[in-house]
C-alpha cells in the first residue's frame, strides 16, 4: 500500500494503545493501480511518452509530456470491482454519511526511502466530502505519479517509471482548521543533533506548514529532560503565521488570513509540545531510527493526532566523523536580506527571482533562485541553483527538506527577499552562521574544508570547549570534548535575548522606540 499507508498502519496496530493516537480509514493497493494501468492500456502509452531524453533538459516539453500523460489517465475510467470495494470502503468508514470528511493523500511504494524522501512529490486533496467525490479525488491521486516535479524527481533519483506504483490513502480528517497542526523531528535537521525533538506549529490545516506558505513557530525539546517529566522546552521561536487554511464551504480547503492577536500568540501550548514530543520519541523507537512526523490538533475535540510518520532522509544519513566545514574569508559588510538557514553551506551568484513556475525554463545553472515561496513544483530548477532564498516557508516545509537532501544551502521566510534582492544582482548566501542565514551583497570569498576525524588518540588531559552561541551548540556538542569549560554569559543574552537586562528591569522607563523594539523581542512571553 505504499509508504505512507503502510506506516499509518502500522501505528494503528503498534502503537495506538501507547499513546500515539491516529485517525482511521482505508488504502487502495498497488496492485489495483497496476491492474488499473494495464486493463486501461496506458502503460504503452506512458513508455512511449517518457522514452524521450530530452524533456530532462527541456522543462517546456517536460510539462508537455506529463499533462499528456494525466489527461490520458484522467480519461480512463477504473475498473468496476474497483469502484465497488471503494465504494463499500467508504461506506464502511464513513457511515454512508456525506458530510463525513476524508483527506485523500498520495502512498508511493517507492517514497519515504531512508535516502529518498520524495517530499510533496504526489497530490494531497482535503476535505473531501461523499462518494462521487472521493472517487474523483482518488483518481487525480493516481494521475498525480505523472506531476511534472514527480518524473524529474524520480529521474534524478535513479528511480524507474515502472518500478513505482501509487495508492490512495482515504483518512479521517482532523480538524485542524480551528485548531492547529505543523510537523516535528525527532532530532535536529540542521545539525542532526539526535538528543532533541524539533517541533513547528502553525493555525489550520497543516499543509501550509508542510507547503511552506507560512513561517510556523518552532520549539526544540530536550529528550533526556523529557524522560525525566520535567519541563524540556529549551528553546522557543515564534513565527509570522500570516495565514492558515480553513474547509472551504462544500468541500476543498482556501487560506484566509490569520487575526492580529493569533499572530502574537503561541499556536501551541507548552504542555501540547511536550506531549508531541513525547509522541516523537515513541515513534522514533518504535521504527529504530530518526523520524518526520506530521500532527494536527483537533479544533472540536482539542486533542492532538498523528498524520503521518516517515524516516527522516537527510542529517541520519549523513557520514559520522567527517567534519564538513563551511566558512567566510570576506566579512560581508551589506546584510540584504535574512531568515532561516537551511543546512550549513554557503553560496554565491546572480539573483534570479521568479514570480511563478511558467518562467521556470529562464533560470540558468548557477544562480540564485530567490521566490516568494518555492513549492516542490520547483524542484526540476532548485537542483540547478547555487543557493535559494525565499520570502515564506520554515525549516520543515518540503523546500527546506529537498534543498537539504539537494545539499544546496536556502534561506526560507525572509519575508522581503523579493523586494530587497534585485534580479542580476551578486550575493553570497551563508547558511553557516547558525540559524540565522544572511544574504550578503557582493560575491564574497568563502572555502569549504573537510575533515575526516577518524580514530582520534587520547590525550593526557581533558580538552572541553566554550560556548557562547546557543545557536550552534547542537553541532559543537558532536564534536568530540569532554564538557563545557567556560559559557560566556554576556554572549548567550546578546545571541538569545537579545535586549539588555538593565532595559527589561527599567522597561517602565525606557522611551517609546526602545520600548517599541523590546515589545517586538518579547512577543508571546507573558512578562
Amino acid at each position: 500500500v505504499g509508504g505512507k499507508s503502510a506506516s499509518l498502519g502500522e501505528m494503528i496496530s503498534q502503537l495506538s494503545n501507547v499513546g500515539v493516537p491516529v485517525p482511521g480509514g482505508f488504502s487502495t493497493t498497488s496492485f489495483a493501480y497496476k491492474e488499473f494501468l494495464d486493463k486501461g492500456g496506458i502503460n504503452a502509452y506512458i513508455n512511449e511518452q517518457l522514452s524521450d531524453e530530452s524533456i530532462y533538459s527541456d522543462v517546456n516539453k517536460l510539462m508537455a509530456v506529463g499533462k499528456n500523460i494525466r489527461d490520458k489517465i484522467m480519461d480512463t475510467p477504473f475498473q468496476a470491482d474497483f469502484e465497488e470495494e471503494l465504494k463499500s470502503q467508504w461506506e464502511r468508514v464513513s457511515g454512508g454519511s456525506d458530510s463525513f470528511t476524508f483527506a485523500v493523500r498520495s502512498s508511493a511504494t517507492a517514497e519515504d526511502l531512508p535516502d529518498a524522501s520524495f517530499a510533496g512529490q504526489q497530490e494531497t486533496y482535503l476535505n473531501v466530502m461523499g462518494y462521487d467525490d472521493l472517487k474523483q479525488k482518488v483518481h487525480l491521486v493516481f494521475a498525480s505519479l505523472f506531476t511534472d516535479r514527480a518524473i524529474s524527481y524520480r529521474h534524478d533519483r535513479g528511480f524507474e517509471h515502472s518500478k513505482v506504483q501509487l495508492c490512495a490513502t482515504c483518512q479521517k480528517m482532523v480538524r485542524s482548521e480551528t485548531g492547529a497542526a505543523g510537523v516535528m523531528f525527532s532530532l535536529d535537521t540542521e545539525s542532526g543533533f539526535d538528543k532533541v525533538v524539533f517541533v513547528t506549529s502553525a493555525y489550520g490545516l497543516g499543509e501550509t506548514v508542510v507547503g511552506g506558505t507560512v513561517n510556523p513557530d518552532e520549539w526544540y525539546v530536550f529528550k533526556p529532560t523529557l524522560a525525566e517529566g520535567k519541563n524540556a522546552i529549551i528553546a522557543r521561536t515564534m513565527g509570522s503565521k500570516l495565514i492558515k487554511m480553513v474547509y472551504k464551504e462544500g468541500g476543498g480547503s482556501e487560506t484566509i488570513p490569520t487575526s492580529s492577536e493569533d499572530q502574537v500568540a503561541w499556536s501551541a501550548t507548552d504542555k501540547e509540545v511536550s506531549d508531541l514530543a513525547e509522541m516523537a520519541v515513541k515513534i522514533e523507537k518504535h521504527y529504530g531510527r530518526p523520524m518526520d512526523i506530521e500532527w494536527a490538533r483537533d479544533g472540536d475535540d482539542g486533542k492532538l493526532y498523528i498524520v503521518q510518520a516517515r524516516p527522516e532522509t537527510v542529517a541520519s544519513q549523513k557520514k559520522v566523523g567527517v567534519i564538513e566545514d563551511y566558512k567566510m574569508l570576506e566579512k560581508g559588510t551589506e546584510v540584504v536580506a535574512s531568515g532561516r538557514a537551511v543546512g550549513k553551506r554557503i553560496g554565491s551568484g546572480k539573483v534570479n527571482i521568479l514570480k511563478s513556475i511558467d518562467e521556470m525554463a529562464a533560470f540558468e545553472e548557477g544562480q540564485v533562485l530567490v521566490a516568494d515561496m518555492t513549492d516542490p513544483d520547483w524542484e526540476p530548477i532548485m537542483k540547478k541553483a547555487a543557493a535559494i532564498v525565499t520570502n515564506r516557508g520554515g525549516r520543515t516545509c518540503h523546500a527546506a527538506i529537498i534543498a537539504r537532501e539537494l545539499g544546496i544551502p536556502a534561506v526560507v521566510g525572509c519575508g522581503d527577499a523579493t523586494d530587497k534582492l534585485a534580479a542580476g544582482q551578486e550575493v553570497t548566501v551563508s547558511c553557516c552562521e547558525g540559524d540565522t542565514g544572511n544574504i550578503y551583497a557582493g560575491l564574497l570569498k568563502f572555502e569549504r574544508t573537510e575533515q575526516d576525524l577518524g580514530e582520534l588518540p587520547k590525550v593526557g588531559m581533558k580538552i572541553m570547549m566554550n560556548v557562547g552561541n546557543p545557536e550552534t551548540a547542537f553541532t559543537f556538542g558532536q564534536l568530540p570534548n569532554d564538557g563545557i569549560g567556560l559559557a560566556r554569559l554576556e554572549f548567550v543574552i546578546n545571541n538569545a535575548i537579545g535586549v539588555h537586562p538593565k532595559a527589561l528591569l527599567n522597561y517602565d522607563t525606557l522611551d517609546a522606540d526602545t520600548k517599541a523594539a523590546v515589545d517586538a523581542k518579547m512577543k508571546g512571553y507573558g512578562s
